[in-house]
């Protein structure tokens, strides 16, 4: 069973919980809702895999970019974990796991453990739960999360623009006065557009629609950000009920 220490103390006043299971900025939520995190974290059916002790060597924190830069260690996320930790976890998911890049060095671990796939199952139930850090760290990837959802590819040429990427210099202004022109002069006609990276057919967005609508991925954002939510809606009702798949529901 699962139990709290004093070691996450530190993160009172972080969040708190909602009506709706959320969590957002305030008082601390009660210890229940802690809890309930931790075992939604340790419950998944990748977890087994990811943490079989420590020997804290400190091999994964040595080999961690981001340990170099930030206050962040691959190792107390593995300890905490193992610990039981129920206070310390709920810390680290509204602060620590958003600080690691997710380039898997952590895999070095002669224990065999994996503290960068621990990372992404905390990311995961951070999101799901709409804790406050999950909203404020996916906050600026609303333009990017709309592009994929609606066109079926992440980023598009006219996403260039000389406001949005002033270090880019003159090269910037350049290539969106001609982008038109030099899209259409290569050679797959695929890429003749500049709304997104390449066209992608309507059956291929219906199906990505359905995956994104049955597997709750709809349900995540709602629950970070509504207007978002209410946009991707809009824009994938009339393609699904057109292909037979109202969305209702």
């Amino acid at each position: 069973m699962a139990t709290g220490t004093g070691t996450g103390a530190s993160s009172a006043g972080l969040a708190r919980a909602t009506p709706g299971g959320s969590v957002e900025r305030g008082a601390e939520p009660p210890f229940e809702e802690k809890l309930r995190l931790f075992n939604e974290v340790t419950q998944d059916l990748r977890f087994p895999d990811y943490l079989y002790g420590c020997y804290e060597c400190g091999i994964c924190v040595a080999v961690c970019p981001s340990a170099r830069f930030y206050d962040f260690s691959p190792r107390r996320i593995a300890q905490a974990v193992a610990r039981e930790d129920v206070e310390l976890v709920y810390e680290q998911m509204n602060r620590d796991v958003w600080e690691c890049s997710q380039c898997f060095s952590c895999l070095r671990c002669p224990r065999q453990n994996n503290p960068g796939g621990i990372v992404t199952i905390m990311r995961e139930v951070a999101v799901k739960n709409g804790l406050h850090s999950a909203k404020e760290a996916l906050e600026g990837y609303s333009r990017i999360i709309y592009k994929i959802m609606s066109t079926g590819t992440q980023v598009s040429p006219d996403m260039i623009r000389p406001d949005a990427f002033p270090d880019w210099g003159p090269t910037a202004k350049e290539t969106a006065d001609n982008l038109e022109v030099w899209r259409r002069a290569m050679p797959p006609e695929t890429m003749h557009t500049t709304s997104s990276s390449w066209e992608v057919d309507d059956k291929t967005l219906t199906e990505l629609y359905l995956i994104w609508h049955l597997t709750g991925v709809l349900d995540m954002i709602k629950t970070l950000d509504e207007s978002l939510h209410m946009i991707l809606v809009d824009v994938m009702e009339e393609k699904l009920e057109e292909a037979g798949y109202p969305l209702g529901g």
